[in-house]
């Protein structure tokens, strides 16, 4: 006989559960008990979408599935940001609620939310264990599903009463995917499609990536002398430095890039659903009247059909799929001369603009760029300044790029803890606006307390950068609700512990993160940029004197 959290405990371990993430409840204190000698390591944080965001990053750097713990009510509504970024960025995870006692249900108990409702449009999978004797049962589907398919998050709640009860049943065995099996009649009649382009563009997105697929993309790619975009923060899918990588599609992404999108005949997407953020609303490709013929390669067959008209249409592992390509003879390339035009655009649009300050964010990401190891894990949240991280830095090893989809603020410092738990030997640097870091500001304590050493780099220029771009282009002038009040970060991260220092100069940079490096502690940098430094390619005069031009000129008509 075991009580529930113990049964729920040994199904972690059986399916490689290592550490997991939580912030602690009294709803599920069986399973705090279950993980107590289980030799799964248990992280606790300060703020539940920070646990989930650790999940999420965790699944993000394995391809297995994170595993967050959050108690009811408020704490599963604080952990629902971070299964959105599972689900928008297709991350194996699994979240466990805990949930009042059975027989409280549907009297507005205290905390009583139902889950199935709440997260039904977030998950791909929610469900209530209500029997101690079927928690292994659910166990093994949750695992499945989180990784089945096109991988997602799973949220599984726990009644209290469910988890604290006993139960005599055998474990079950952990999941195993189904083999992954490409009919060779399927490639050849991919490769047969493009061969037929005249300007062909290959798009290699997804979560199901690896080192392996990146080489067989190389090879293939060279082999065939293609160009290969990558979608919004996707760009460690490919050695950025080599010559058929031509950029990345999505925000902030590169006029001309997006222009070759709206001009290429064939388009390959090996594991990208072509969305969107890709696509610029829908600007560049148009799925009522698309330009170019489309192949689709997606994990899921729900994809295939549901935006574009797959021409042909293959459900199936993007890795296995680019493993075979890569051995397909390729013929003969007339559109040598177009991937010559969209890698030279790259190089062109990889060359730093000057921003305003004595201290420039363009340097220092071309600084890092040059100088981190390989195998450094770069993470990000959302705001203006990734802009110049997905522009000036190379990604050249996957694994190394940690970053939202979706564009939630927040994510860059829990992502960067995660990674440097999980890797202690390498180097996990994190690039945060000052709003953006403010948002799990708290989890410098965690890292604290796990021994976790992230490099934090802020940009700080005191504003919501990106909503203030938005302003100044619709409401030039008229600042409202954007501005910051920040703390003095360095001084926070060495009431942590760490090592925290200011820059202020471009020279200083270099040195600063020297010094950083060599502490062996977390640590906080904090760049104080000029305010008028608001994108890679336009200061906040300059974008609002466009748009009061603009409003002129409209005016005047």
């Amino acid at each position: 006989m075991r009580h529930g959290g113990q049964i729920l405990v040994q199904a972690l371990r059986l399916n490689g559960v290592t550490r997991v993430f939580s912030v602690p409840g009294e709803s599920f204190l069986a399973a705090l008990d279950g993980l107590h000698d289980s030799g799964i390591a248990n992280i606790v944080c300060r703020h539940e979408g920070g646990a989930a965001m650790m999940a999420e990053a965790t699944g993000k750097l394995t391809g297995r599935t994170g595993v967050a713990f959050v108690t009811r009510g408020p704490g599963a509504t604080n952990a629902s940001a971070g299964v959105h970024v599972a689900r928008q960025d297709s991350t194996p995870m699994i979240l466990f609620v805990g949930q009042i006692a059975r027989g409280h249900q549907d009297r507005e108990a205290f905390q009583e939310v139902d889950y199935r409702a709440m997260f039904r449009p977030l998950a791909k999978w929610v469900a209530q264990i209500d029997s101690t004797d079927r928690i292994a049962e659910y166990m093994a589907r949750a695992f499945h599903v989180a990784q089945a398919g096109r991988p997602g998050p799973v949220v599984l709640a726990l009644p209290e009463d469910m988890l604290s009860g006993q139960a005599c049943i055998p474990d079950l065995a952990p999941a195993r995917l189904p083999l992954a099996h490409v009919a060779p009649e399927s490639v050849s009649t991919l490769a047969r499609a493009l061969s037929t382009a005249r300007r062909p563009l290959v798009v290699a997105g997804g979560s199901l990536w690896s080192q392996q697929a990146a080489d067989d993309l190389a090879r293939f790619a060279a082999a065939w002398d293609l160009p290969v975009a990558v979608p919004f923060r996707r760009q460690d899918r490919m050695d950025n430095r080599l010559p058929h990588y031509v950029g990345d599609l999505g925000v902030g992404m590169n006029p001309a890039l997006g222009r070759a999108l709206a001009e290429a005949d064939v388009i390959l997407s090996l594991g990208s659903r072509l969305g969107d953020t890709l696509t610029d609303g829908y600007a560049l490709m148009d799925p009522v009247r698309p330009q170019a013929r489309v192949m689709l390669v997606h994990p899921d067959p729900d994809q295939l059909g549901q935006l574009w008209r797959p021409d042909p249409g293959l459900a199936a592992d993007p890795r296995a799929v680019v493993a075979a390509l890569a051995d397909m003879p390729a013929p003969p390339a007339p559109w040598s001369e177009w991937r010559t035009r969209l890698r030279r655009e790259y190089e062109a649009w990889q060359t730093p603009r000057r921003t305003p300050g004595a201290l420039r964010l363009e340097h220092v990401v071309t600084w890092l760029a040059d100088h981190l190891p390989h195998d450094a894990i770069l993470t990000n949240g959302a705001g203006n300044y990734a802009a110049f991280l997905h522009r000036y830095y190379r990604w050249r090893q996957v694994g190394t790029q940690l970053a939202p989809t979706s564009g939630s603020m927040g994510y860059g410092l829990p992502a960067a803890i995660a990674a440097s738990l999980m890797h202690p030997d390498r180097m996990a640097v994190c690039l945060a606006g000052d709003g953006c870091l403010q948002m799990t500001l708290n989890e410098l304590s965690t890292a604290a307390q796990y021994g976790a050493t992230p490099i934090v780099i802020v940009a700080n220029n005191g504003r919501y950068g990106t909503i203030r771009m938005h302003q100044e282009r619709h409401y030039p002038g008229r600042v409202s609700g954007t501005d910051l009040f920040n703390p003095d970060f360095a001084a926070l991260a060495r009431a942590y512990g760490g090592h925290g220092e200011r820059v202020e100069r471009d020279e200083d940079f270099a040195p600063a993160f020297e010094r950083a490096r060599l502490s062996g502690r977390l640590a906080v940098i904090d760049l104080r940029l000029d305010p008028e430094a608001l994108t890679t390619g336009a200061t906040l005069s300059q974008t609002r004197q466009a748009a009061l031009q603009a409003r002129a000129t409209v005016g005047g008509a």
